[in-house]
């Protein structure tokens, strides 16, 4: 009998383990996720950043020609 309740718990254990690596992988792919919509985000704001200072220098050099 206490062979078998050892075994048992063993048995809980190991499910256990396996629970917790498949919730790690899962947590590590969502955070990979989250880390390539920051990155798209990122770039696309320094597109709009390049986009603005271009249109202020037109703007400047076109009151400077005046």
């Amino acid at each position: 009998m206490s062979k078998f309740v050892t075994a048992l718990a063993a048995a809980f254990l190991a499910a256990c383990g396996v629970e917790t690596a498949g919730t790690a992988a899962t947590a590590a792919a969502i955070k990979k996720q989250e880390l390539e919509e920051g990155k798209r985000t990122q770039q696309r704001a320094n597109e709009k950043i390049d986009q603005a200072t271009k249109a202020m220098q037109e703007s400047a050099e076109k009151r400077g020609g005046d």
